[in-house]
């Protein structure tokens, strides 16, 4: 596998799918690449990705690297973090056949191919691990439900906010796993319902993409773009209990105002808490993360948050996550003719009871027998 092309390079891999350009390296620093950042750097189109950790560490069963390379993305891993330091964006990498790195037209080290074998090897130590690693994440959810346990009570104060939820239905949308294309195949019902539209963080973004402008954007405001803060109708910041909300700091820089909500968990916990909270009549959510995968991708080792804000708000609630999964249209041609044979009969029975037109037919196999003189 011998690849070239211009260096795109960030740590944070979801802050340099936002800028890489169609067939740069993308250069990274990630643990176990989950799904959003595979499909984040395969829609960017690039060429190759060079991991300087573990794409998969046998924790648990990611499915990042596998979307790579369905996705034609070849991927590479090397251990020596020093080299990471010293590629510089914009300038050009190349990776040979046997591995070695050439930058500057000099070889700085090696870095591992890893075909589909190497990646299905490694999944399936992560498979075998999954049982350990349910039995730590079941303990710390359950230990940190009890220190959390006022998201259910009661006991969290909820911001007032200008945007009138009360007896609306409210669409919750989080960039989590296929959020797009659940996006997509719920668009009629935007369209139709007209809910209030809540972005956690990037899912702001998602639905810029897609013509819709948030409602409320919600979260710690790491992740969302200039532009969607500033188009915007209401921004509120995800605060710490003890008052802090590093998110305010974006929020003065780009002279916007915003409201804190001070609250255990997680944003999109709290986007959920704060549509039920203020009366909404629906809430669909979008993206959300709710399985064990989903928040050892996020770096969280429970769920606690999550577990106890879906108990108080799943009377309202609908999970939309995996909607394109759960059908998918694919036409079929039998259903064009039963409708053309649908629409067709009507007028074969008027044609039929129809004395002038049946006196014009006749008139018309007359003029024919003439013309062919039988």
């Amino acid at each position: 596998m011998n690849v070239k092309g211009t260096i795109g390079k960030d740590r944070r891999t979801k802050d340099l799918a936002k800028r890489i350009k169609p067939g740069e390296i993308a250069v990274i620093n990630h643990l176990d690449i989950d799904e959003v950042a595979a499909h984040s750097l395969a829609e960017a189109k690039i060429s190759a990705v060079l991991n300087f950790d573990s794409s998969i560490s046998g924790r648990y069963p990611n499915q990042g690297p596998g979307i790579l390379l369905e996705e034609g993305i070849p991927l590479f891993e090397s251990k020596d973090i020093e080299i990471f330091d010293k590629l510089e964006e914009g300038k050009i990498l190349k990776i040979l056949d046997n591995g070695d790195m050439l930058y500057e037209e000099e070889v700085i080290g090696r870095a591992e191919y890893l075909d589909r074998k190497k990646i299905n090897e490694r999944l399936k130590i992560g498979y075998n691990n999954i049982e350990n690693e349910l039995d730590f994440f079941i303990d710390n959810t359950l230990m940190y439900a009890k220190k959390e346990k006022d998201l259910v009570l009661g006991n969290i104060e909820i911001p007032d906010i200008d945007t009138d939820i009360a007896g609306r239905d409210v669409l919750v949308l989080v960039r989590g796993n296929n959020y797009k294309r659940d996006l997509k195949a719920v668009m009629n019902y935007i369209d139709e319902r007209k809910p209030i539209l809540i972005g956690v963080d990037g899912g702001g973004d998602a639905l810029l993409e897609h013509g819709y402008v948030p409602d409320i954007v919600i979260g710690d405001m790491d992740s969302v773009s200039d532009k969607c803060l500033r188009k915007s109708k209401e921004l509120i910041v995800h605060g710490y209990m003890d008052g802090r909300a590093p998110g305010m700091d974006r929020i003065n820089e780009l002279d916007l105002k915003a409201k804190i909500f001070k609250s255990y968990g997680t944003s999109e916990d709290i986007a959920l808490l704060l549509a039920y909270e203020k009366e909404a009549e629906l809430i669909v959510a979008l993206g959300t993360h709710s399985s064990m995968i989903d928040f050892l991708e996020k770096g969280r080792n429970g769920m606690a948050s999550t577990f106890l804000v879906r108990l108080k708000v799943g009377d309202k609630l609908v999970d939309a996550r995996g909607l394109s999964k759960l059908y998918k249209s694919n036409f079929n041609f039998k259903y064009l003719i039963a409708i053309f044979l649908t629409a067709i009969l009507p007028i074969i029975v008027i044609v039929l009871l129809s004395k002038p037109i049946r006196d014009l037919i006749q008139l018309l196999q007359i003029k024919l027998r003439l013309t062919l003189g039988v």
